[in-house]
């Protein structure tokens, strides 16, 4: 965004979208929702069995770095733990050490390399803290947002600065001959229907909003 010359606010804006996702700054938040939706250590082996038969996600583990136990994760778990010390502690966190004990000596995670990444323990801090759920990535962004401006102002200093564009490369199909429309098969329902989770009615929201206008 910044290679397109936006100002700051948007390029910030875009920055903060980019990290809001469950798969990056919004992890921590991912990773309490699971832990709610577990609720008791007695539900964790059923947990696991459905993490193997990809019928759930397990998130909070594995790193596309890290291939081995993330040294970030000891530093927040020790921290946890202070933190702990000084507010009580958090009931989900005995859900996430069990989880951790059990994932870290069953051979499926092992051989996969999954071990527990920062994140895992993030969410449980800033739930003990008294931090609204909702407010994680905005945590997650405040540090970052130094770089991010040193960033863009870097780049709009750079002589060379030219626009970055992602690599594509196109896999599918050649040539094909034309079909007519009233000919064609359907072989995809692209209007898909699923039921919301309650965990991601927020993320909804904005999605309902924009039909709605369109009608």
């Amino acid at each position: 965004m910044a290679s397109s010359q936006s100002d700051v606010y948007t390029s910030l804006a875009g920055a903060v979208t980019a990290l809001y996702g469950p798969r990056h700054g919004g992890a921590n938040e991912a990773v309490l929702r699971m832990l709610e939706q577990i609720g008791s250590k007695e539900k964790i082996p059923q947990f696991i069995e459905d993490v193997k038969n990809k019928k759930k996600m397990l998130m909070g583990f594995g790193h596309r770095v890290y291939r081995n136990y993330d040294p970030r994760a000891k530093i927040v778990k020790q921290t946890a733990e202070e933190v702990f010390t000084l507010l009580g502690r958090e009931p989900l966190v005995e859900i996430a050490m069990e989880l951790e004990r059990i994932a870290l000596t069953d051979e499926y995670f092992i051989k996969r390399r999954l071990y527990p990444n920062v994140d895992f323990y993030s969410g449980v801090i800033y739930k003990a803290l008294g931090i609204p759920t909702e407010f994680f990535t905005v945590l997650f962004a405040v540090p970052r947002i130094a770089g991010w401006l040193a960033h863009w102002t870097e780049f709009l200093d750079d002589p060379e600065n030219k626009i970055v564009r992602p690599r594509q490369i196109y896999k599918g199909y050649r040539t094909r001959d034309y079909i007519p429309l009233e000919t064609r098969e359907k072989k995809a329902d692209y209007d898909l229907k699923y039921v919301i989770d309650p965990y991601d009615l927020r993320r909804e929201a904005a999605l309902d909003f924009a039909k709605a206008e369109r009608k």
